[in-house]
């Protein structure tokens, strides 16, 4: 996991760690930000879910963000654009994205350009799923 920032103990590791406790926080109003997987290799890849921790202790909020793909990490392209995404504690926090059928990446990258609840991009668990 890289991203183009974070704040204090949030790094980006926090996403794919399997604890929604713990999570990714961008760097604090200095959007765009952004966040990017490595899946390894090649992968089909159908729909990403995204979890924010499940306290009720975070209020609803709206982040904005787009999704792109790549195969070497360097060139990307977008599978998914900008849109809101409402994360609510009282549904569990978590949002599933679709991506286009026939989806095949090695490097999943999300930029986030707002969010209603804090000023900065954040992220609990990056799942990724073929289907």
């Amino acid at each position: 996991m890289t991203s183009t920032g974070y704040t204090q103990s949030y790094a980006p590791a926090n996403a794919v760690d399997g604890n929604t406790s713990t999570y990714w926080e961008s760097t604090d109003s200095a959007f765009p930000q952004s966040i990017t997987v490595d899946l390894g290799a090649v992968k089909a890849v159908g729909r990403l879910v995204l979890d924010l921790p499940p306290s009720t202790a975070w209020a609803a909020r709206t982040q904005t963000l787009s999704v792109q793909g790549s195969a070497n990490g360097s060139s990307f392209s977008t599978l998914v654009p900008s849109a809101g995404y409402l994360f609510d504690p009282s549904t569990g926090n978590t949002v599933t994205v679709g991506l286009p059928s026939g989806t095949s990446t090695r490097y999943l990258q999300l930029t986030f350009t707002a969010n209603t609840g804090w000023p900065a991009g954040q992220l609990s668990e990056l799942e990724a799923f073929a289907s």
